[in-house]
């Protein structure tokens, strides 16, 4: 299998899709670099070329039987239609010279004709100049691909939190047939084994079809927001309506503009005939509202704290990866903190493990019971709870306002806040081996995702007490460290009679 795209949305989980399949993937990318943090890079192999380098793709295709082209422009101005027309001959003859089977395209949904977006018109036209290339050629369109790192699905859930009124322009009641990732995948997977020699375009849809004010008043309802209130206003342009997604959500405006233009098309399947080649799963094409679900399950599990700021494979599809834009997998806040300790690791572990409670948390006293005061207003627990033991944590444990989620002994203690919050909020305490054995890298990470716009408002008015409250507990457990380490090795030459 050839896979472009592999660096995108819907190419970077397609890839583990396929070898865990069984297929041989080969990944083609302008930039290799950027497949370094994936775990699956080594069970690839990556051609580095770009899609309109006919030779480079000739190279590439060496021994491919499928080619998966998941490649589209995004860029603005009027080349960018010739770029996409070119860029799909050259990778059609390519396919044709080196003897590929089949070209799997995901295009866009829409059987409107004439007056087509340029985007929406140059992924038609390249899925027609597949279909008339001499390799049989699988063309599936589909609307908005739900799940989290779709640029579709991220402008959805960027509005829909932000915003709890919102005055749109007349695409919100256009219908569209919404898909999840997961269906996405398994058709396209499922083209790399149908034995039949086909040539045509599919329609593929979930179960519902919806406008785009039904999504936002479906998301805001799971994601447990107050029902959005949407006034159109049929003077707002797609340039207007876009650089008004690109002001309010961290979509770059360059992508909301053919993300907007596309919405004013009618986005709904006219047949379902894929279903004789792929047959529908027996529990049923997944849902808009299962989705989304499936979309937001990471940040309601105990891992969200280190899946949207490491490296690691995400645990399904609708998961986020470490590839996707630093725009998608919804808002996230981080005040990070760095320190070098002059005292090995045990020592600053020592001092990690015993925080909060009659201990304190090394950082101006005053302002944390002041915070534990508002919180019990607001009818919260407040630091009343204190700790079970002053010199030991485990799992589960309460720790004032904070629960214990996780700890690695000796490395890693990481915890979630009980508090009442407008949104979800870990603190992350480490000690790392410094340069020396006597030396200790200590990082600090509180973690805020936000819900709705009250939780954005809320982290901007906070953020000024958090520099003077976390910007200082590194300083004070690194002086603890030092200090208690200094007291030890006074005490140890005391006691062995050493000299000082």
């Amino acid at each position: 299998m050839l896979v472009t795209g592999a660096t995108g949305y819907v190419g970077g989980r397609l890839v583990p899709e396929l070898i865990g399949a069984g297929h041989e993937v080969t990944c083609v990318v302008r930039r290799p670099e950027r497949l370094r943090d994936v775990p699956w890079a080594g069970r690839v192999r990556v051609a580095v070329g770009d899609v309109a380098d006919a030779e480079a793709m000739r190279e590439a295709m060496r021994g491919v039987k499928i080619a998966y082209y998941l490649v589209h422009s995004m860029a603005a101005g009027p080349e960018f239609e010739e770029r996409d027309r070119r860029a799909a001959t050259g990778f059609a003859q390519a396919a044709q010279d080196a003897g590929v089977r089949r070209i799997v395209y995901l295009g866009g949904l829409t059987h409107e004709r004439g007056r087509l977006s340029p985007h929406m018109g140059s992924r038609t036209e390249v899925g027609e100049i597949f279909l008339d290339s001499p390799v049989p050629t699988v063309v599936l369109r589909a609307a908005m691909i739900i799940g989290s790192g779709s640029a579709s699905f991220e402008m959805l859930r960027h509005l829909t939190e932000r915003l709890p009124v919102m005055t749109t322009p007349r695409w919100v009641h256009t219908p569209t047939q919404p898909i999840a990732i997961r269906d996405v995948l398994r058709y396209l997977v499922a083209w790399a084994t149908v034995p039949e020699e086909v040539n045509r375009a599919f329609d593929i849809g979930g179960p519902d079809v919806l406008t785009y004010g039904d999504m936002m008043r479906g998301y805001a309802e799971i994601s447990g927001l107050p029902r959005r209130v949407i006034i159109p206003v049929p003077v707002l342009t797609p340039g207007l309506s876009s650089q008004w997604v690109g002001l309010v959500t961290p979509v770059p405006a360059s992508i909301a503009r053919p993300l907007v233009e596309s919405l004013r098309h009618e986005a709904v399947c006219a047949e379902h005939d894929i279903s004789t080649y792929v047959p529908d799963p027996p529990y049923g094409l997944i849902g808009f509202g299962q989705s989304v679900r499936l979309a937001l399950r990471r940040i309601k599990e105990a891992d969200v704290a280190t899946r949207w700021s490491s490296a690691s494979t995400p645990g399904a599809p609708s998961d986020p990866l470490p590839t996707d834009p630093d725009w998608t997998g919804g808002s996230l806040y981080v005040d990070e903190r760095t320190r070098e300790v002059a005292a090995p690791p045990a020592a600053v572990w020592r001092v990690i493990q015993e925080i909060g409670g009659a201990n304190g948390w090394y950082s101006l006293p005053v302002a944390w019971r002041l915070r534990g005061l508002i919180d019990r207003l607001m009818g919260g627990v407040g630091l009343r709870r204190g700790r079970r033991d002053p010199y030991r944590l485990r799992v589960g444990d309460v720790v004032d306002f904070w629960r214990v989620e996780e700890i690695e002994p000796g490395r890693l203690l990481r915890l979630r806040a009980e508090m009442r919050l407008p949104g979800l909020a870990w603190l992350e305490l480490s000690a790392e081996p410094g340069a020396s054995p006597d030396r200790t890298h200590y990082r600090q990470r509180a973690v805020f995702h936000p819900h709705g716009l009250l939780g954005h408002l809320y982290w901007q008015t906070i953020s000024p007490f958090h520099r003077l409250i976390f910007g200082r507990m590194p300083r004070n457990i690194a002086r603890t460290a030092e200090r208690r380490r200094a007291a030890g090795l006074r005490l140890v030459r005391s006691r062995t009679g050493a000299p000082r």
